[in-house]
């Protein structure tokens, strides 16, 4: 594994995280077959951080928040 990528994943607590949990992940940077922008873009999938999970997220908050205050009326 490269040095950079090695640092890389020492700055990112949840892609070292990430990193131990797919151990499989460090045979594929040690061949290169890939790189480091895919993997986090891997990882923001698992642990739902893309902007539209965001959205959602934000989305079904003010639905409940919404139908509470039905309920309450």
């Amino acid at each position: 594994m490269q040095l950079y990528y090695q640092m890389a994943f020492r700055n990112s607590q949840k892609d070292y995280i990430h990193l131990k949990e797919n151990s499989y992940y460090i045979k594929d940077f040690n061949r290169g077959t890939i790189d480091f922008k895919k993997f986090q873009e891997n990882m923001k999938i698992v642990y739902k951080e893309r902007m539209t999970d965001k959205i959602n997220n934000v989305v079904e908050n003010m639905d409940l928040i919404s139908s509470v205050l039905n309920v309450l009326k």
